[in-house]
């Protein structure tokens, strides 16, 4: 299919949503808001093994819940998803959220996921309360259509593979609609080629968003390579604990969709993670997508095919904003960022 990225290139491409970023460098964590303009259907595809979310049960299609008002990805793990409790405090005092008779108060509905930043060397010896609501809050007031990448948010302090991990969005216009995606990674599986300073994404780049290096053909893929007992040593060490490893995403649309098409946009999209890291989905890693239809634009022609179409841009956009996640991040301590370890690019 041919398409062209949006002239933001970010998820915010897609009318009618703002993103906010807000991050502690003393604690090296962060987090990310996703703020629908106006109540948004969406659904959500858990392939990691070791997920750490909240509301995620709600975006079931046969469940009563038909839009949500927010969304979080943040750091911190468990600690972390007490993010989405400031984004509901923020959204309520504001009157956005379902109502009842009874209750005045409007009752939003915001998802989140977190993933495992907690061995990046930030200080997690917090007294009281975990940073992440107030930083939610932050991140709500500072939501924007614009927003940065790399060390920011959510991926603050994530990590990928070897190279610093980050925050990454990018976009794709196909037939009059806009596909967007925004991604955390923090990734147990590399998205680098093995040996070479080639993103596995490197094909579906778009105006060097990444580097300009593109793919390398006929490369043969790390899994059927044959590890000695030192490598395998290392890669389990390295994973640190069942969970320590995750990559959080979420994907747009301007179309109007139902919850069940929005659930087929998050699992074809999921696709993604695994054109730009190997290994994905392993028992370490708490991969998960979200999908967002803001309802903005009709969808014309047979729906199934349209569906289709704008699932594999999904997967398209998701590739290379994981990409960009890592081109954009900086170092970090004793991390270091694509563009340390490959000086020029």
């Amino acid at each position: 299919m041919s398409y062209s990225r949006g002239p933001l290139n970010l998820i915010t491409d897609v009318e009618g949503l703002l993103v906010g970023n807000a991050h502690d460098h003393k604690v090296c964590s962060g987090v990310t808001v996703i703020l629908p303009v106006e109540p948004a259907v969406a659904a959500v595809d858990v392939r990691g093994g070791g997920p750490a979310t909240r509301e995620t049960d709600a975006l079931d299609p046969s469940c009563i819940v038909d839009a949500i008002h927010g969304l979080v990805l943040s750091g911190g793990s468990v600690f972390g998803l007490d993010a989405a409790s400031g984004v509901t405090h923020w959204l309520s005092e504001r009157g956005r959220g379902f109502t009842f008779r009874e209750q005045p108060r409007a009752c939003p509905v915001v998802p989140q996921a977190s993933l495992f930043d907690v061995l990046n060397g930030g200080d997690k010896s917090w007294s009281g309360a975990p940073p992440y609501r107030t930083l939610a809050l932050d991140a709500c007031e500072g939501a924007d259509r614009s927003f940065a990448l790399g060390n920011a948010g959510a991926g603050f302090g994530a990590l990928a593979g070897r190279y610093k991990g980050g925050l990454g969005s990018a976009s794709g216009l196909y037939d009059g609609l806009t596909v967007g995606a925004l991604v955390a990674v923090n990734s147990f599986g590399s998205p680098v080629i093995p040996g070479t300073d080639r993103f596995w994404a490197g094909p579906y780049e778009i105006d060097g968003e990444f580097g300009g290096l593109g793919g390398i053909a006929g490369v043969q893929p790390p899994e059927r390579r044959s590890l000695t007992a030192e490598t395998k040593a290392d890669l389990v060490a390295e994973s640190a604990a069942a969970g320590a490893n995750t990559t959080l995403a979420v994907v747009a649309t301007d179309a109007v969709l139902t919850p069940a098409e929005a659930k087929r946009l998050a699992i074809m999209a999921s696709d993604g993670m695994a054109r730009a890291l190997r290994p994905i989905h392993t028992p370490f890693d708490g991969d998960l997508v979200f999908s967002l239809a803001t309802g903005r634009r009709e969808i014309a022609g047979a729906r199934p095919f349209v569906l289709a179409m704008l699932g594999s841009l999904a997967a398209d956009c998701l590739a290379r904003a994981i990409a960009r996640a890592v081109y954009e991040a900086q170092d970090l301590g004793p991390w270091r960022s694509y563009r340390s370890i490959h000086p020029g690019r």
